[in-house]
């Protein structure tokens, strides 16, 4: 006998329509585990862990909480490490206001698709003013800052210096989702550094050949990147390398860490090091075996994120063997969804799609107009500080284009003249102070 399902009122089989709404269903936030652990010589390292942010900035004292936008739709979770040098002011500065800078520069009523898409342009106009700011303060430290947003299944990471954040997918493969701004390795940034104005060399005892790393001079900084060094010169920029994707909804791990942890261990050793373990297990054990490794020669610290399938569809930890951070995240067939619903195609698979990413350290560059909704911009607000400015005030990024241009008929983003001056320094077209040029080697 033939058997037919039932059908609607379309003529397509009830059967049918109930598995495309099984696979169309939308897919949960994940899980969110997180661990970390710290090895203090100097006391300039900090974190930064929040797995339940508001998309909008912490109200200022006094001002009404608005709970319009409340709701796990409207969280986002934040990690950050940052490693001081020369002092620890620049990092504490940068830990407690760097997140609402950066949520302060997303253009409000955005939708959570638009918000995600502005993130990687707010990231560069929070870091840059955090910068800015900070040098009001007449301090001479500096920091490295490796900052991660997790939106849902998205991964956003902003960073600066030479911590560096790497995700392992669920599939074994590893990604790495922040730049070394080290100058012994990245000849495009010593390259930007002299163009700025900057003299690069290592330390020349003497009159014999240079010893140790690339420096750059004065102050003898290794890194071309960084939020703070003022007396290093402003060509060292706060500017960060931006790297978004999406992870598949199998979940992934992400590790951060300063330069104590990649200096004694490779990316390899580190996640092998993490498997069958839970987050907080294997931040402590990656710290353990980096100290072990080279001795605390440096503040050394882990961040581990866990980025978890829903709890209901993911495995107990507990039962966690050889299979390392592969098994951490596969689901088994006997978990709550079947496995013959995987074999239909129901789950996406153990990809990571990239996004986005950009490194460049020019803000004409990064600011500019590449989104597809023009609501993305505050348009009379100065595109870093986010200064009100009346109409005409503004100053373009792109500085020689016309305002008018058929080309560009906007002009913008703009800039207020303080931010202006910022990014002309950061391209070296403002001659160094004489107190920029007498300090102190910093020596990072």
């Amino acid at each position: 006998m033939e058997m037919q399902g039932e059908v609607d009122g379309s003529g397509v089989p009830l059967a049918v329509l109930l598995k495309r709404e099984l696979c169309n269903q939308k897919v949960e936030k994940p899980d969110i585990l997180f661990g970390e652990a710290n090895k203090s010589k100097k006391g300039e390292d900090f974190t930064f862990l929040l797995p339940k942010c508001r998309r909008r900035p912490t109200p200022a004292e006094g001002d009404s909480e608005d709970a319009s936008g409340g709701g796990d739709d409207d969280t986002i979770s934040v990690f950050a490490i940052f490693d001081g040098h020369n002092g620890s002011a620049a990092a504490i500065y940068t830990r407690e206001n760097l997140l609402n800078n950066v949520l302060a520069a997303v253009p409000p009523n955005l939708t959570s698709e638009e918000w995600t898409t502005a993130l990687p342009r707010a990231l560069v106009a929070g870091f840059v003013k955090t910068d800015k700011e900070f040098q009001t303060k007449a301090a001479r430290s500096g920091t490295t800052v490796t900052f991660v947003i997790i939106d849902g299944w998205v991964v956003t990471v902003a960073s600066v210096g030479d911590s560096r954040c790497i995700l392992e997918s669920a599939e074994g493969s590893v990604y790495f989702l922040s730049a070394d701004h080290r100058l012994d390795s990245n000849e495009e940034e010593v390259e930007r550094v002299t163009a700025s104005g900057g003299d690069v060399g290592r330390i020349n005892i003497a009159g014999g050949a240079g010893i140790g790393p690339l420096r750059c001079w004065p102050g003898g900084l290794c890194l071309s990147r960084s939020i703070g060094d003022i007396d290093v010169g402003e060509f060292i920029v706060p500017v960060p390398h931006v790297k978004q994707v999406k992870l598949s909804n199998a979940g992934g791990r992400l590790v951060i860490a300063s330069d104590g942890v990649w200096d004694a261990l490779r990316f390899q050793e580190a996640l092998n090091y993490t498997r069958g373990l839970p987050a907080e297990a294997a931040a402590n054990r990656i710290v353990k075996e980096a100290v072990g490794s080279k001795g605390l020669r440096d503040d050394t610290t882990c961040i581990v994120v866990d980025i978890l399938p829903p709890e209901k569809l993911s495995p107990p930890l507990k039962k966690h063997g050889k299979g390392g951070i592969k098994a951490l995240f596969r689901r088994r067939p006997s978990d709550e969804l079947a496995e013959d619903q995987m074999d239909r195609g129901c789950l996406e698979p153990d990809v990571v799609e990239e996004i986005y990413e950009e490194g460049s350290a020019m803000l004409a560059q990064r600011l500019k107009i590449n989104y597809p909704a023009g609501n993305m911009f505050k348009l009379h607000d100065c595109a870093v500080c986010q200064l009100e400015m009346k109409p005409g005030e503004g100053i373009s990024v792109h500085g020689n284009v016309p305002r008018h241009s058929r080309v560009d008929p906007w002009g913008g983003p703009f800039l207020c003249s303080s931010c202006q001056l910022k990014k002309e320094a950061m391209e070296g077209k403002q001659h160094l102070t004489n107190s920029q040029s007498t300090v102190q080697p910093v020596l990072k």
